[in-house]
């Protein structure tokens, strides 16, 4: 069996489980969010660590509650995932996305013909940014491929669709996005993984240096681009979304390669402050360390537990 009929049959299983009703599946959710506590499992261990370093001033219980919250939304946003993948892109957009801030300023900057780069940090869901995005035309989505040829399938099968062009993160990915943002088109990058050595630079983000890719800089630079944020927002318990879409500054296409990444890594710090639980605090953010800074990969000791 070849990795797309593989990929094939774990979507059709998938699709069975999502018919679940949400609020059964918000409790499976839930409990899968204890569990993970409860194990002390990876999640739980990288959020805790996260959450100790760029919310120093918290005293444990706070950050406690804080983790707890998180694991919750973490679990969440993996099963709302799997329910908008395996549910028509038209009817997630009727049930679930229940306000819509800034979709007049998309569309505007979708249709100008001077390209449009789409800045989704990893808050909330962002597949379901995904599909809205598709729903106003056709935007080439960035992403890294998953070692698994069967998980990239799967990847295909489930995110691709009318209007999505999904380009690997690899190789000719960058020759790609230009000739797109200068035909007009629009590309969306999330700009908060850690990029490899060379790939980018070290400015704060949270206070703690974090290699950070220059990608969105270098794009805006040599295209005249327009920028734009966006990012979904659960409310409440609901399989409910609110859109967020707001300008982003010049300064990002600014030849000042750092400063124009410390701009970008304190405006995405901005947005996670409004809820931080809705942030992928799983996320190893500061494994890399600056050259020369004596510096220790803040999570090596986890792997020992």
């Amino acid at each position: 069996m070849d990795a797309s009929t593989k990929a094939g049959l774990i979507f059709r299983l998938t699709s069975v489980f999502t018919r679940l009703p949400w609020p059964v599946l918000r409790l499976l959710a839930d409990g899968l969010a204890g569990l993970w506590q409860r194990l002390n499992a990876r999640e739980s261990r990288v959020a805790r660590r996260n959450l100790e370093l760029v919310f120093p001033e918290l005293d444990a219980a706070a950050r406690e509650q804080m983790l707890r919250q998180t694991m919750r939304a973490t679990a969440r946003q993996a099963l709302e995932t799997l329910y908008l993948w395996t549910h028509r892109p038209a009817d997630n957009l009727h049930r679930c996305l229940r306000q819509r801030h800034g979709q007049a300023l998309y569309d505007a900057a979708h249709a100008s013909g001077r390209g449009l780069i789409v800045i989704a940090p990893h808050h909330g869901n962002w597949e379901m940014l995904n599909q809205w995005l598709a729903s106003r035309g056709p935007v080439s989505i960035v992403y890294a491929p998953p070692d698994s040829p069967v998980g990239d399938a799967f990847l295909q099968r489930a995110r691709g669709g009318e209007n999505i062009t999904q380009i690997p993160a690899e190789g000719p990915a960058v020759r790609q996005m230009l000739k797109t943002l200068k035909a007009g088109g629009t590309v969306g990058i999330l700009p908060d993984q850690q990029p490899k050595q060379g790939d980018g630079v070290f400015v704060p983000f949270f206070g703690i240096d974090a290699l950070t890719m220059t990608l969105v800089n270098r794009l805006a630079a040599r295209t005249g681009a327009d920028l734009l944020y966006a990012w979904c927002e659960r409310l409440g318990d609901g399989l409910q979304f609110s859109l967020h879409v707001e300008p982003a500054p010049a300064e990002l296409a600014s030849a000042d390669t750092l400063a124009a990444t410390a701009r970008l890594n304190a405006d995405i710090e901005a947005i996670v402050r409004r809820n931080p639980t809705q942030y992928q605090w799983t996320y190893k953010r500061y494994t890399l360390r600056p050259a020369g800074s004596g510096q220790a990969n803040p999570y090596a000791d986890l792997r020992r537990r």
